[in-house]
């Protein structure tokens, strides 16, 4: 009986052939993902406090930049992988230390809400890149091929990392003005390593990954949603109109996981720079939006049963805004990829109206809910048919 042959400890690092076959995400990049859940739960939860105490433009910026640390370092992350994974032991072993650096980073998100301390946040940021810059810095050693645009990626994270670190030294306002300039300068990296030579990243298993984080912050939705309803529940029984929107929170995370999943992007992402890079940055929105409806679900059932600072028509507006843009961006980003018709565009501003009039005239939370929920399942079936008509009109050309 022969035994498994052994896995060599290291592995010369070279770029991955992005057309091969049956590509699919490895189990270290699930247990990666699972890290994400962390920091992904603790801003959602943050930003579900704070638009109950009604402190709707703090609480909202600060979780547009923790989500913003948490996506671009996930992202940074997946897309290295589909070009350079050598799964050997040097290469889990820095994967480990971005995972340490996520669970830093999601330690230090309460103070980044109740403090506006950005200390902790930035240090497991700080750490996870300097992770990833290390595996360019292999990747430029190993693949001769790919060594100036490996550089390049090492310079600029290095280069953004000491903007991040010195940001934590510079006075209100400057340390808020700066964050915007070093958004800008890590998202202009990979334009200007691209530039050098586009990595052999696979778009079949780059579209399997978003869809795979996608679930993961529709997870939270449900995570967030379930841990509301049962506090109210412990506190006194079910109230009036839990029903309503519990019934309102599952349509709408239904409806928003089969109008992400009509598509798929593999086939077109890679066509351009420019479709490639607005498709991946597009997508910070994508799961920022769908992680805040898990919140602002959560919120509705406060503010139905414990009740809250922020009233019943904030609250809906709260809950709407996080769904348009969902709506909007899938819409958009479908729309490049998918060639969608035109009357599906259609279909999704009618939507995006039926919700803004419900937001703005809602004087009871619970039936604001369960009409954005189904509002969002007409959409959702409106655009099914849409398609099937489509396939049809294409199948008799």
């Amino acid at each position: 009986m022969c035994s498994p042959r052994a896995r060599p400890w290291r592995r010369r690092m070279r770029a991955r052939d992005p057309g091969e076959q049956h590509r699919a995400s490895t189990p270290l990049e699930l247990l990666f993902d699972l890290c994400f859940v962390v920091a992904v739960s603790q801003a959602a939860e943050q930003l579900h406090h704070g638009l109950g105490q009604d402190a709707i433009t703090g609480t909202t910026t600060g979780y547009l930049m923790v989500f913003f640390a948490i996506w671009w370092a996930w992202m940074n992350f997946t897309w290295f992988a589909s070009a350079y994974d050598t799964d050997d032991v040097p290469y889990r072993a820095l994967t480990l230390l971005q995972m340490a650096g996520v669970l830093v980073l999601a330690a230090g998100v309460p103070d980044t809400f109740h403090h506006y301390d950005f200390t902790v946040v930035t240090i497991g940021y700080v750490v996870m890149r300097m992770a990833m810059l290390a595996q360019w810095v292999r990747a430029a050693v190993e693949h001769p091929a790919g060594r100036q645009h490996a550089l390049r990626y090492a310079t600029g994270i290095a280069a953004c990392q000491l903007g991040w670190c010195a940001r934590l030294a510079l006075p209100d306002p400057w340390g808020e003005a700066a964050f915007p300039v070093l958004v800008l300068a890590e998202l202009s990296v990979p334009l200007w390593a691209e530039h050098a030579r586009t990595s052999n990243w696979h778009p079949g298993h780059i579209n399997e990954r978003y869809g795979l984080f996608t679930l993961i912050v529709l997870g939270e939705v449900v995570l967030a949603s379930t841990n509301a309803v049962q506090a109210d529940l412990v506190d006194g029984g079910l109230s009036p109109g839990l029903d309503e929107i519990a019934a309102g929170g599952l349509l709408l995370i239904f409806s928003m996981w089969w109008i992400y999943f009509m598509h798929s992007a593999a086939a077109r992402i890679r066509e351009s720079l420019p479709t490639t890079l607005l498709w991946a940055y597009g997508h910070y929105f994508i799961f920022a939006s769908a992680s805040a409806v898990g919140a602002t679900v959560s919120l509705a059932v406060d503010v139905n049963g414990r009740g809250a600072q922020i009233g019943d028509n904030a609250t809906a507006i709260a809950i709407t805004a996080p769904v348009v843009v969902y709506l909007v961006l899938t819409t958009a980003l479908h729309a490049g990829i998918a060639r969608l018709a035109p009357g599906t565009a259609v279909a999704t501003g009618t939507a995006i109206a039926l919700l803004a009039v419900n937001a703005a005239l809602a004087d009871n939370v619970a039936h604001a809910v369960l009409a954005m929920g189904l509002t969002v399942t007409a959409l959702l079936a409106t655009r099914i048919l849409l398609h099937q008509l489509d396939q049809q009109r294409g199948r008799t050309r």
